[in-house]
């Protein structure tokens, strides 16, 4: 018969390795939230994923790098809106600022809200084409019918010969895509006079 005592249970371990497995599930769960907002800041400065960069002023030279640009129109599913270009492509030098229209409709008999996102192809291209002049990523809001031109101010950076795989890409597609965002809140009249109707 076996006369050997228990180890005594070391508390103070017990409640240093728990605090770590908190501590360590705690930090994954905040990067899970931040992790978005991380990925988008690093496409924004780099370009990365055919993100698009935000110039505050226009090139300060154009070179005779002649780029195709192509413009790409989308609505996601769901939401019955008409979208277009004004042109389908333009042709430019790399360093001129040029500009295209979209025209929206809202084809349906209420208001709809929605919002655009976007992105370039080629993916190597998408840090030297440089946006003055945006609509994407701000709710719109159209009426019944309403029908609202948008425009996109840009250039392409000249610094685009200087990089191999992207000064090799003859056309760039600068596509939009529309989602429906949530109805905004109809005003306090509306409400309470549809309460009175029912």
């Amino acid at each position: 018969m076996s006369t050997e005592t228990p180890t005594p249970r070391n508390w103070k371990r017990d409640v240093k390795v728990g605090l770590a497995a908190f501590g360590f599930g705690a930090a994954m769960f905040g990067a899970a939230f931040a992790a978005v907002p991380l990925y988008d800041m690093f496409c924004r400065v780099t370009g990365f994923g055919g993100r698009t960069m935000v110039a505050e002023r226009p090139a300060d030279r154009v070179i005779d790098h002649k780029v195709d640009i192509r413009f790409d129109a989308n609505i996601a599913s769901g939401l019955p809106w008409r979208f277009q270009a004004e042109a389908p492509r333009q042709a430019v030098r790399a360093g001129e600022t040029h500009q295209m229209t979209y025209k929206v409709t809202n084809t349906s008999n209420q208001p709809v809200t929605a919002l655009a996102s976007y992105n370039v192809t080629p993916l190597a291209t998408g840090r030297y084409f440089n946006k003055l002049q945006c609509f994407c990523f701000t709710e719109q809001t159209l009426e019944p019918g309403e029908t609202r031109e948008f425009t996109v101010v840009y250039f392409v950076d000249p610094a685009i010969i200087d990089d191999q795989e992207a000064r090799s890409a003859n056309t760039i597609t600068l596509s939009y895509t529309f989602f429906r965002q949530n109805s905004p809140p109809r005003p306090l009249a509306q409400q309470s006079s549809s309460v009175r109707s029912n």
